[in-house]
């Protein structure tokens, strides 16, 4: 019986070595090769260590340009998102009228549909309005498929939400606009911060709909797109690499913020 007992949980092991070994390999090899001597494409061969590569990238305008265009468009994107995504929780969640159902439904479809029917749909859009592709379509096209993401942060938030603190609120004479900066928005700022959070790392990934939307603008995902026709460049993976170690610390100071608060609520 313990025998059995210690083979089934070797294989455990292995299965979830697997499984993380699946996820994470394509990663690990993209680090590696930022530290890899060869110049010789795909650049599967090791040569030798070397942080060449590193300053290279710092001497590569464009793509660092397009890093910085990409950071802009993702900022926009977001701004514009949770502010239309935000109020259309809070009023679809306070206030009932005829076709909420229908509305609350039709959220999902920038979520399910695939990306090239959204991408190929704005593009007719633009076309017909007479807009020049470019900084402002992609804008407007990363918040399109970002507010359903904001909507469903901000609205599991309101669930449960007990009105009567605005209620009383305003009995004790606070205004409307006085309540809602005071007792409504620290109460949806979780939500609110999750659906951010969330139409950032949307915006900055994004390849497709930004294919047909863009115009003459590059951005991050695109430039590195352009550059893997012929195997991706050494440079690229040093500035993922760059990209990998900077979301990782924030996450990581994140959850040390979280869990050092949850200890000070404990004591």
């Amino acid at each position: 019986m313990r025998r059995k007992h210690k083979v089934q949980r070797i294989l455990k092991m292995v299965f979830c070595c697997c499984i993380y070994l699946f996820l994470f390999l394509p990663i690990i090899v993209i680090v590696v090769n930022s530290f890899n001597a060869t110049t010789k494409k795909p650049y599967l061969s090791w040569k030798g260590f070397t942080l060449s590569w590193y300053m290279k990238l710092f001497q590569n305008e464009e793509l660092l340009s397009s890093f910085g265009m990409t950071l802009s468009i993702a900022v926009l994107s977001t701004i514009l998102a949770v502010i239309i995504g935000s109020i259309a929780a809070v009023g679809m969640y306070k206030y009932k009228f005829k076709g909420k159902a229908l509305i609350d439904g039709l959220l999902y479809i920038p979520v399910v549909i695939p990306e090239i029917v959204l991408g190929i749909s704005l593009l007719t859009i633009f076309s017909k309005a007479g807009i020049p592709r470019g900084l402002l379509t992609l804008v407007l096209a990363h918040a399109t498929f970002s507010i359903p993401f904001v909507v469903f942060n901000v609205r599991a938030r309101l669930s449960g939400y007990d009105n009567s603190i605005e209620e009383a609120s305003m009995d004790l004479g606070a205004n409307r606009i006085h309540t809602f900066l005071h007792i409504t928005l620290p109460v949806l700022a979780p939500g609110i911060g999750g659906g951010a959070l969330m139409a950032f790392t949307l915006s900055i990934d994004d390849v497709i709909i930004s294919y047909f939307t863009n115009g003459q603008v590059k951005t991050f995902p695109l430039k590195v797109m352009d550059s893997i026709k012929s195997g991706v460049a050494p440079d690229v993976n040093a500035f993922s690499t760059l990209i990998l170690i900077g979301t990782t610390l924030l996450v990581v100071l994140t959850q040390s913020g979280i869990f050092r608060k949850n200890n000070k609520e404990r004591g």
